[in-house]
């Protein structure tokens, strides 16, 4: 990934043909909203996390088309000259709103608005998707791994098995905000200061004639931080016992073991015996090949002794569920200052949309701090705090809820205003702290890995209202 790279055109063809389109159509200059949102938590648990604002923030900035993006478009045979004009002199207008990054996320629930000239608002959809569906996914995952390691340490080991340079970086970037504790990324080190870690390979012990003499130079070299792969040939025979003669002649001030194969639970068990036998009860056991959530679960309730995790390929590529499918809807226009809310209609009712312009608020308990639910409002309404509220089913009318001992929290922050950017994007660190209080704000039933409990995300009696109003208006229409 180039860091001054223009990545203007990293668009799907059809957003470019629908704004020449528009463009041709008298259209360009009329103002729509559309809403990124996703339908399904990934893996059925019981929320996500948001990530990648800030790349799309960075994308938004540095919109603008270049004289070889023109004349690539020109030559395509299908543009009007007009519309390319534009193209060369353009400016990014749009109002941009989105809900912070490390904050729980749940199912139709507006992630990014954006109003403005349909011709630009309809244009970003492919970056503003790419970008938070990606980053989104892996720090849901490095959460749901953090949470299974019980407060140890989890390392983001996974840059050789992304799928692709920015995957690598930006997966960092999302791991660590999900709680991972660093990672073997340097650049991401270099970029975000995200802490890089890491010692050696099999291969640095197969450079030595045997173990012993690997270690011993290891410790020479970084004797303020030796930890030591101990599973090249013998964890038990060879690896622990060369460790524990190093440590004992070159006495590091801060000492470690890695395994990186093998029967988890028994090895580091035997392990754990024979340094605290030899005096190294300091000696931490770092684990890792191959390791998800449910395996570092599994392992901690077997009593394996490990202090820390290495993660790599199943927290970077999401393996086991590699799709966050969020998606980019129309939700109103505005014609002679006036809002038309739109709406997509489906016969699967979990893809009917929520039509105009909305935020969402998040309602705490008064006493216990805990999040209740999420409400998604107009714009126009405001969650009186304290007082009973009546919450509506998305997709039920006789489903319906008071609220009362509570206070809101609106989620939704302006991000730029007519192009210009209003927001001050949070440190990285302060993200991954946001993302972690944010977290334990929600009940323990949540937080379940199989059959969590369901956080509710209902709509505004005057939201629901206009849904089901669209709805009966477009199904009359088709009868």
């Amino acid at each position: 990934m180039n860091e001054k790279m223009n990545l203007t055109m990293l668009t799907d063809f059809y957003e470019i043909t629908m704004a020449n389109g528009y463009f041709k159509s008298g259209m360009a200059e009329d103002i729509a909203y559309f809403d990124m949102f996703f339908r399904k938590i990934p893996e059925d648990g019981g929320f996500a996390i948001m990530a990648g604002l800030e790349q799309v923030i960075e994308y938004l900035d540095n919109l603008r088309f270049s004289e070889e993006d023109i004349e690539y478009l020109r030559g395509k045979g299908i543009f009007c000259e007009e519309f390319l004009d534009y193209l060369r002199n353009f400016e990014f207008v749009c109002d941009v709103w989105g809900i912070p990054e490390g904050t729980p996320i749940f199912p139709g629930e507006p992630l990014v608005t954006v109003r403005g000239p349909v011709m630009q608002a309809q244009f970003v959809e492919t970056m503003i998707l790419l970008l938070i569906n990606h980053q989104s996914l892996i720090a849901t995952k490095a959460n749901r791994i953090v949470r299974a390691a019980k407060g140890r340490p989890v390392m983001e080991f996974g840059t050789r098995r992304a799928h692709g340079t920015a995957a690598a970086i930006y997966g960092a970037r999302a791991a660590y905000i999900g709680g991972c504790a660093g990672t073997a990324c340097t650049i991401a080190d270099s970029m975000y200061g995200i802490v890089a870690l890491g010692t050696m390979a099999h291969s640095w012990v197969q450079m030595f004639p045997d173990e012993y003499e690997a270690f011993k130079a290891y410790a020479e070299i970084y004797p303020d931080n030796c930890v030591l792969l101990v599973d090249t040939y013998n964890v038990l025979k060879s690896g622990v016992p060369a460790a524990i003669r190093v440590f004992k002649e070159m006495k590091p001030a801060k000492m470690g073991i890695r395994i990186d194969s093998g029967d988890v639970t028994y090895l580091t068990k035997k392990a754990r015996k024979m340094l605290d036998d030899a005096g190294f009860k300091d000696c931490t056991i770092v684990i890792s090949n191959s390791l998800d959530e449910y395996i570092i679960r599994d392992v901690i309730l077997e009593g394996a002794c490990i202090d820390s995790f290495g993660v790599g390929e199943r927290l970077i590529t999401a393996k086991s569920e590699p799709v966050f499918g969020g998606v980019y809807k129309l939700s109103a226009l505005e014609k002679d200052g006036k809002m038309i809310p739109k709406i997509k209609i489906s016969e699967n009712v979990e893809k009917i949309t929520n039509p105009g312009f909305k935020t969402v608020y998040r309602l705490y308990d008064n006493d216990t701090h805990k999040a209740i639910a999420d409400v998604i409002t107009l714009d126009s309404e405001e969650i009186p705090s304290g007082k009973e509220y009546e919450i509506f089913d998305p997709q039920n009318v006789w489903k319906r809820k008071k609220i009362s001992n509570f206070y809101a929290e609106n989620l939704r922050k302006q991000i730029f205003a007519g192009g210009k950017r209003v927001y001050e994007s949070p440190s990285i660190d302060e993200i991954k702290s946001y993302c972690k209080e944010q977290v334990d704000a929600l009940w323990e039933e949540m937080l379940r890995f199989e059959n969590p409990h369901k956080y509710y995300v209902d709509l505004s009696k005057e939201l629901w209202q206009l849904k089901h109003d669209l709805i009966e208006k477009h199904m009359n229409i088709k009868k």
